[in-house]
């Protein structure tokens, strides 16, 4: 390569990366809920938009809905008691729970905006109050707006990492550093999901501890041979537990 072809390369990969740094800069906001910063570039009406038009997929991914209308419509109150019983219900998001037919897959899930999911697998094995805390912890990941600040990150890292790969060839150590930081950051999501349906949970008179035996229900169907927590978006079980208990002392306190 002629010397002065380099050097374009390298001044248009520092002009890629300098302008992904701005970019995270100016998407700078406070969680009103939260109250943490976070990097976020959509609104909350574009993460309602995007929400809603992923819901075909996930739930035909799942088997489609669950038949039992009376087995939702309970479903539909928990969840409802939860956003009405604390702030959920003062944020811009539509909050809709749906009961999906997979009988075999243990999982909950949140859409942006508001589309909370919960497997019929999972479901089958909770009581009232634990099925309070997984919608709890599901609406704590909409209200922490975690997807849109994954979809963020990740728009922040594509960037950079092509602006080291024009640059300097340097694109795979920099896209191994975005995806370990957002492994972390899945992590974090976890925490502080678990950390809000604690709170939702005692706003509504649900029992928090029920939230332990929750942990305790994904561990026991995680089985023996289930992935380390260094190589898992989610926590071990095991150390959610002990931020539960932190959760729980900090909201019965206020109470």
């Amino acid at each position: 390569m002629r010397r002065g072809s380099w050097k374009i390369r390298i001044f248009i990969g520092l002009a890629i990366i300098i302008f992904a740094f701005i970019q995270k800069c100016n998407n700078k906001e406070e969680n009103p809920y939260t109250g943490r910063t976070q990097h976020i570039n959509m609104s909350a009406e574009q993460e309602i938009a995007i929400g809603l038009q992923s819901v075909p997929e996930m739930t035909q991914q799942h088997g489609g809905l669950y038949p039992d209308e009376r087995l939702q419509a309970y479903v539909d109150a928990v969840g409802n008691k939860l956003v009405n019983s604390g702030y959920a219900r003062e944020t811009p998001y539509k909050f809709d729970f749906h009961l999906l037919a997979d009988d075999r897959t243990i999982n909950a899930f949140a859409l942006p905006g508001g589309q909370c999911f919960i497997t019929y697998a999972l479901f089958s094995k909770l009581n009232e109050s634990q099925l309070a805390g997984v919608l709890g912890h599901e609406i704590g990941h909409v209200i922490g707006r975690h997807s849109a600040e994954r979809i963020a990150e990740s728009s922040f890292w594509q960037t950079l990492t092509m602006g080291a790969t024009v640059g300097a060839d340097m694109g795979n150590i920099v896209g191994s550093i975005g995806q370990n930081t957002l492994l972390k950051n899945g992590r974090g999501d976890e925490l502080e999901s678990d950390e809000l349906g604690v709170e939702f949970m005692i706003r509504a008179n649900y029992d928090p501890y029920e939230m332990i035996k929750v942990m305790e229900i994904l561990k026991a169907a995680a089985g023996p041979n289930r992935v380390p927590e260094f190589q898992s978006t989610h926590p071990d079980p095991e150390n959610r537990i002990e931020k539960i208990k932190e959760a729980i002392k900090k909201y019965e306190n206020k109470s």
